[in-house]
């Protein structure tokens, strides 16, 4: 037989094998859902009063994890998620740059037999279709105005947009535009990437193969803007003040028996609600008002998604995640508009030409329980909800776990899930192992054990979760330990009463850092090698 046929009937055979040793029929298609900047406690399954029907439905018949973390940033939490790996890992940690050391979620699944689909965010510098993605629409930077992320159309008003960060570099499959100036005036981009995704899915839906679909939202990350219809429906309803619904989300949370007394309600951060004037009450109410709507909008577009897939028949075998980036940023319009364009201070709150931000005072109220915010490695930055769904894949229903989790996670929950194989090398680079775990034998309700420790390290933010204990520090604080056990808020300061437990984990933070050096700090010890 010809060497070269030989070798090519030797590849189809190494890329069937993963799919006939699962059993081909048994692959679940996968659908992984990232919101931007959402709290905690953002959603109705979580405590929230936004209407959030489509993700309830889904925990309602799934298992929703109350111990599952983020980075506590944007662009090292997308890149842990697309690889399995530390931002410290695959070149992300100081900044969206391209992914190295790694393979993403799609490169394994494609191999397994997966159409592999994005609609989205990405931010990093990576075409997300040069990293195995079949088809992918969406903003490859960090944010952008969501009516119109490009120029002004004609006949309409500026979109307001950060002067330093415009113009935004947008994907549409192998083509990179900046700025992409949408057509169709009814664009508004939550909307847009699920449009994409369901044209996807209908593009392929006689294919035979399992589909593997990132769907990566930018809400509710800032500027605050949505449908007038949208903000109707919230307008008005936050006016009892920052206190009031966080003790509310608190007191729901225990009800539906989502925590327990090991989850105490952190100290308040926001300002006494009787502080602010009347029109500054009805402009925090027009601020929460529109971040809901926000939230409310995204809910609706996962709705679309799901029933498209239950139209199709795969619903009962399809594996659906749904997860934040980092907890809710505490931004503010404090320090003026001069970062932005001209204008972007004008419209009301929530129009195109306006660019808002949520604010510290409500980012407390959407963290709740936790402490703290976006960036920082307190829970408030860290905590993600997780939904899991799968109802041919989990055992049981309405489940709530306390397994300690993480987004380096999903790359061996999926490759468990699909049969598919992890590589040693891609395309000619080594790739660094999995540092997570899967979470299959939590849907399977099986005993499962935290083998390694978890770490953090964004900014000036540090971490490191070891067994029953959590090690932080934010800001350049000392360190702070915490028992997880009776203290998953991080109430309680343990430093002083076991400085040994102190030692042990920043010397094991420590080495962590120690093994994973920046490409900087690698061509520096590669050059005194030398």
């Amino acid at each position: 037989m010809n060497k070269k046929i030989t070798w090519r009937l030797a590849l189809l055979l190494a890329a069937m094998v993963p799919a006939l040793a699962h059993g081909k029929q048994d692959q679940p298609n996968i659908v992984m859902i990232l919101a931007d900047d959402l709290g905690w406690s953002d959603l109705g399954c979580y405590g929230s009063g936004i209407e959030t029907p489509n993700l309830d439905r889904l925990a309602e018949n799934g298992i929703r994890f109350t111990q599952m973390h983020n980075t506590a940033k944007c662009f090292t939490s997308r890149a842990c998620l697309l690889t399995g790996l530390y931002a410290q890992q695959n070149n992300i940690a100081r900044g969206p740059g391209k992914l190295q050391n790694s393979v993403t979620l799609a490169e394994v699944l494609r191999e397994a037999g997966y159409r592999t689909l994005a609609a989205g965010k990405h931010h990093g510098e990576d075409n997300l279709y040069d990293r195995g993605f079949d088809r992918y629409f969406g903003l490859r930077d960090g944010a952008c105005n969501y009516f119109n992320p490009g120029k002004a159309r004609p006949g309409e008003v500026e979109p307001a947009h950060k002067k330093a960060m415009f113009p935004r570099k947008w994907c549409i499959d192998g083509k990179t535009l900046a700025p992409y100036t949408p057509k169709e005036k009814d664009f508004y981009t939550t909307d847009y990437f699920t449009n994409y995704a369901l044209d996807y899915l209908e593009e392929y839906k006689n294919e035979d193969k399992p589909f593997f679909l990132y769907l990566a939202y930018t809400a509710p990350h800032d500027p605050l803007q949505a449908w007038p219809k949208d903000v109707e429906k919230y307008t008005g309803k936050f006016m009892q003040g920052y206190g009031f619904y966080r003790k509310a989300r608190y007191k729901r949370m225990k009800e539906m028996g989502l925590i327990d007394e090991s989850f105490p309600l952190s100290n308040q951060t926001y300002r006494e609600w009787d502080s602010l004037t009347q029109a500054e009450k009805v402009k925090e109410d027009r601020r929460m008002a529109v971040y809901a709507a926000m939230i409310d909008c995204m809910d609706r577009n996962i709705g679309r998604v799901l029933n498209k897939i239950e139209e199709q028949g795969e619903l009962d075998n399809t594996l659906v995640l749904f997860a934040s980036d980092n907890g809710c940023s505490p931004g503010s319009d404090s320090g003026g508009f001069k970062a932005y364009n001209s204008g972007a201070d004008q419209g009301e709150i929530g129009s195109m030409q306006r660019y808002t931000k949520l604010g510290i005072d409500w980012a407390n109220v959407s963290n709740t329980p936790f402490q703290l915010f976006k960036t920082n490695a307190h829970k408030g930055g860290t905590c993600t909800p997780l939904i899991a769904y799968w109802p041919k894949g989990i055992d049981g229903k309405n489940r709530i776990s306390h397994k300690v989790g993480h987004l380096i996670d999903m790359m061996p929950t999926f490759i468990d899930a699909s049969g598919a194989t992890y590589p040693t090398e891609f395309k000619g680079e080594k790739v660094i192992p999995m540092p997570g775990q899967s979470l299959v034998p939590i849907f399977k309700k099986r005993e499962v054990v935290r083998g390694k420790p978890i770490f953090w390290n964004y900014g000036k933010g540090k971490a490191i979760r070891h067994e029953n204990w959590r090690l932080v520090s934010d800001q350049g604080s000392p360190w702070r330990l915490y028992n997880m056990d009776v203290d998953k808020t991080e109430k309680t300061d343990l430093s002083k009463k076991y400085p040994e437990v102190v030692s042990k984990l920043s010397e094991m933070h420590a080495g962590w850092l120690r093994s994973t050096p920046t490409p900087k700090q690698q061509r520096k010890a590669k050059k005194k090698r030398k």
